[in-house]
């Protein structure tokens, strides 16, 4: 089998993801790949005197953790269809042609953006390790610790795990065969 999966063509047969569960991706080993999705903030708009506060908490963080970890950084399609109906629901029960002409203005602003491929940025701190007790440790101290640097954090979930592997299996495509599925 394991020659097999050297030769194989298909990206999947050699990755060593078993599952993807709990907000964790499950390896062959059985070691788990988790870890926090970090909300974005600009950072840029404040004075520089919390800018340099801010990025000084942060160095201070990441110099703390006595663990491998890994900063991701993946785009996911901003999909936004349902928006497009409910502007087109509004369009439609609105009789006022000023009004009208606003909501088709933004309804073409939304099919630009849409045209265009557009995608939000996302960012996660991973880490990989076996003990359920370590990792539940290490995830609500990443969330503390990035509060006190003005972040807000929250435990990756099943479908974060799914945008970062296609992010680098698939250069950002969102597959719907050969994907990891959950057990």
């Amino acid at each position: 089998m394991k020659n097999s999966k050297a030769r194989s063509k298909y990206t999947e047969d050699w990755v060593p993801v078993k599952a993807i569960s709990n907000g964790m991706i499950i390896l062959e080993n059985n070691l788990k790949v988790t870890g926090v999705k970090i909300m974005p903030r600009n950072i840029f708009i404040l004075d520089v005197d919390s800018q340099t506060a801010i990025i000084n908490s942060l160095k201070n963080f990441y110099n703390s953790l006595d663990y491998e970890f890994w900063i991701i950084v993946a785009d996911r399609p901003v999909d936004i269809t349902l928006y497009l109906s409910q502007l087109q629901v509004l369009y439609n029960d609105v009789t006022n042609n000023q009004i009208r002409k606003l909501i088709m203005q933004d309804v073409d602003k939304a099919n630009e953006f849409a045209n265009n491929n557009i995608v939000d940025t996302e960012y996660y701190l991973l880490f990989k390790e076996k003990d359920p007790e370590i990792i539940s440790k290490r995830i609500r101290g990443l969330i503390n610790n990035l509060a006190a640097c003005g972040l807000n954090a929250a435990q990756t979930s099943n479908d974060d795990l799914r945008v970062v592997l296609d992010s680098f299996l698939n250069a950002g495509t969102t597959t719907d065969f050969g994907t990891v599925m959950p057990i």
